[in-house]
């Protein structure tokens, strides 16, 4: 058993289920009066990108190769590890892949901006300690991406997997961890980001081996000690709910003040002042804290804890609290309304069209697939469109 049947999973794609992995199962049991393998995983079909089958005398084939090229092999096995949910098809998308590729480079970036920070690999396996809220944040989320994880890959679930671990590196670590600790990289920090660091190189490198184990081997000296041979993440540390409370009400802040920005068409770099009126205990403490983070990344001058003067202003929302930014003087209140009002009306005008379109079972089933997931994603587009804009009119009141 052993020697012919050393594995405890099969994988094999559905298309052979009966060919080859039934008859397999079954004269080993035959022969042996014992199961081959406990558990049987059936992938989907890498297809082209109209979904067709690759066909040699189709033409349609993509060379594999071809793709590592232009993209990077991290780049095209991620791409599979992403798109793979058990027994679906996987129809090439070179645009996806050319993302994963820009994955990669966001992560050398990230890593760059380390070293040239005087960050280093990391001397632990667990945690180090951290006194800050957002580097015990950042501890927080590794623990939770590390317990999503492991959930995903022990049930086979390898896009989960590949998705949670995409997430957490370009979401959490270098889009708000790398932008909340720019103004305050002291040793605490150094400690907490190359350890941090360490870990995405560990939990990614099953599906991006060749970007990592170069990077491993770039932020510190580990003599005998490849990438591939490191020890699985232990953290030895839990999510402490008052930094995670506090990093999030930062991140929503920023996040929906930038949203509105984008929405009533306000400069990006544009200084505003928001306004508070009762703010919690809570509030109160986190917003004094991290007065240095709201100036910088929320271009706010100030948040005052009162009343906001009377005229045309915005709100946003941030964990429990509401915030009041004054427009007087920022934009042109009656072209902006009319201008949100047109545009929310051609949004809904092209998403009603579509939705009768969809509603015809002659067009769902009549025309070419593709043209009925084309009209899906449009009205989708358009619906989403509707609603932002629907949004943006209500917050200016």
């Amino acid at each position: 058993m052993s020697k012919h049947y050393p594995n405890d999973l099969l994988v094999s794609g559905f298309d052979i289920l009966f060919f080859w992995d039934a008859r397999m199962m079954m004269q080993g049991a035959k022969m042996t009066g014992q199961n081959p393998w406990p558990r049987l995983y059936l992938h989907g079909l890498v297809r082209a990108a109209d979904g067709a089958k690759m066909s040699k005398s189709k033409g349609n084939v993509v060379d594999p190769l071809g793709l590592i090229d232009r993209f990077g092999a991290d780049a095209l096995r991620f791409f599979m590890a992403a798109m793979e949910s058990q027994g679906r098809d996987i129809k090439m998308d070179e645009k996806r892949v050319e993302g994963y590729r820009n994955f990669a480079t966001k992560l050398w970036n990230a890593a760059r901006f380390c070293q040239s920070n005087g960050i280093a690999a990391s001397t632990s396996i667990a945690a180090p300690a951290a006194t800050s809220a957002v580097n015990k944040w950042i501890i927080g989320e590794v623990a939770e991406t590390l317990a999503e994880l492991d959930k995903a890959m022990a049930e086979l679930r390898f896009d989960a997997a590949a998705n949670t671990i995409y997430h957490f590196v370009w979401d959490r670590f270098c889009d708000w961890y790398l932008e909340l600790i720019k103004s305050r990289i002291d040793d605490e920090t150094k400690a907490v980001a190359g350890w941090v660091l360490d870990q995405i190189l560990v939990m990614l490198h099953p599906f991006m081996p060749f970007v990592t184990e170069e990077l491993w081997g770039a932020l510190g000296e580990r003599a005998n000690y490849p990438l591939i041979t490191a020890k699985w993440p232990e953290p030895g540390a839990a999510v402490d709910a008052e930094a995670k409370a506090e990093v999030e009400w930062l991140i929503a802040l920023v996040s929906n003040l930038r949203a509105a920005k984008s929405e009533l068409g306000i400069a990006p770099g544009a200084r505003l002042t928001a306004y508070l009126a009762e703010p919690t205990a809570a509030t109160r403490i986190v917003v004094e804290r991290n007065g240095g983070a709201i100036d910088r990344l929320a271009r706010l001058d100030a948040i005052r804890f009162e009343q906001a003067p009377a005229g045309a202003a915005m709100q946003l929302g941030a964990g429990d609290a509401t915030l009041v930014v004054p427009l007087e003087g920022v934009i042109d209140i009656a072209a902006e309304k009319s201008r949100l009002e047109k545009a929310k009306a051609t949004a809904e005008k092209e998403r009603d069209s579509l939705a009768k379109r969809l509603e015809n079972p002659n067009f769902v089933e009549k025309a070419k697939p593709e043209a009925v997931e084309k009209a899906r994603a449009d009205h989708a587009h358009h619906e989403a469109e509707a609603e932002r804009l629907a949004a943006a009119l209500q917050r200016l009141g």
